[in-house]
């Protein structure tokens, strides 16, 4: 493992299924140190942190198994139209000053509407005003390179597509769009000149080979950053009786991308809040990023209490900006877009 792991830091890409086995039964002790070397050597000692607002709810046509706004599902989810430019900009402000790394304006849908679109594009111009220390990303379904084009020109450096899991496993879970198609919209905003993020879920049913080919996926689209949601089962949807993936399995999994995606930020989402050490373990597996505060219909980790065990376990972090009165945060927590259902973040 140790010489696997020189190998990685010094330039070696895992770049086959075969070259990935190891992983699977190296004891997870030594995988999770390696993974950490990894990550150490590969992106520092340095945690980044994002935020989200949910800026459109429910109403989806799409039939994702896993998804709590997906219209053939029937979660009874809080549903409203794309949400006012002063509230984004009010949640956008309070992350910022937390000292939040990025933020995005995450939509339900497979696109936008062109009023919509240009709804879309005045927030991000605006939040670039008002903001321009926090990085902006966005995620909006398939849209045009035009669109990302424009999404680009105010402000907007990254743009969030996950591909769900394997290519294989893939109709399992969609059958109202295919995995190409997910695919060819991550080039278009690539062709734009938009960074990519770029992950999925784990827990869905998928094989330890599902989760080695969508991590190699992954790494041939070169994502910069690479959110792993842990599936949250909702009542209503068709996977609300999958059992609660193992923190053992959760971890492996963080390692084996690390390992097969070293140069990006492996991004923990969905499922944080069930570790009982704050997920700070996951950190030691290999992540260097994470999802902070509320999520689309996920409760989140609160910022604060994220800063602070990153902190006391020696990470750095973006420096807390204008301080806000400390018990605000949980107010507009409270009050942010989204429900207390627990789904899929990024």
């Amino acid at each position: 493992m140790a010489t696997l792991v020189d190998n990685i830091i010094e330039g070696l890409r895992l770049a086959t299924s075969d070259a990935c086995q190891p992983l699977l039964t190296a004891p997870l002790e030594a995988l999770m140190e390696g993974a950490d070397r990894i990550r150490q050597a590969m992106r520092g000692n340095r945690v980044e942190l994002c935020a989200i607002i949910n800026g459109r709810s429910g109403r989806c046509g799409e039939n994702c198994k896993f998804c709590a706004q997906s219209v053939c599902n029937h979660t009874g989810i809080e549903e409203y139209s794309f949400v006012p430019q002063e509230e984004i900009l009010a949640d956008c402000g309070t992350y910022d000053a937390l000292g939040v790394d990025r933020y995005s304006i995450v939509t339900a849908g497979r696109g936008l509407s062109a009023r919509e679109m240009d709804k879309a594009v005045d927030a991000y111009a605006a939040m670039r005003r008002e903001y321009p220390g926090i990085g902006l990303c966005a995620s909006h379904g398939f849209m045009s390179e035009e669109a990302f084009r424009r999404l680009r020109d105010a402000g907007v450096s990254r743009v969030h597509c996950n591909i769900e899991t394997s290519e294989e496993f893939f109709p399992e879970i969609c059958t109202s769009h295919r995995f190409a198609d997910k695919l060819e919209n991550i080039y278009r905003a690539k062709r734009a000149g938009l960074d990519i993020c770029c992950g999925g879920i784990i827990g869905m049913g998928e094989s330890w080979q599902d989760r080695i080919s969508m991590a190699l996926t992954i790494q041939k689209i070169g994502a910069v950053s690479v959110p792993l949601n842990v599936l949250i089962p909702i009542p209503g949807t068709p996977l609300a009786d999958m059992p609660v993936m193992a923190e053992e399995d959760v971890l492996r999994t963080v390692a084996l991308f690390r390992f097969i995606v070293p140069e990006a930020d492996v991004r923990i989402a969905a499922g944080r809040f069930r570790f009982q050490d704050g997920g700070l373990s996951l950190f030691q597996a290999g992540a260097s990023a994470t999802i902070t505060g509320n999520m689309l219909t996920t409760v989140g980790n609160n910022t604060k209490q994220d800063r602070e065990m990153l902190t006391a376990a020696g990470y750095s972090l973006r420096p807390v900006g204008t301080a806000i009165p400390a018990d605000t945060e949980p107010a507009l927590l409270a009050a942010s877009r989204g429900g207390d259902q627990r789904g899929e973040v990024l």
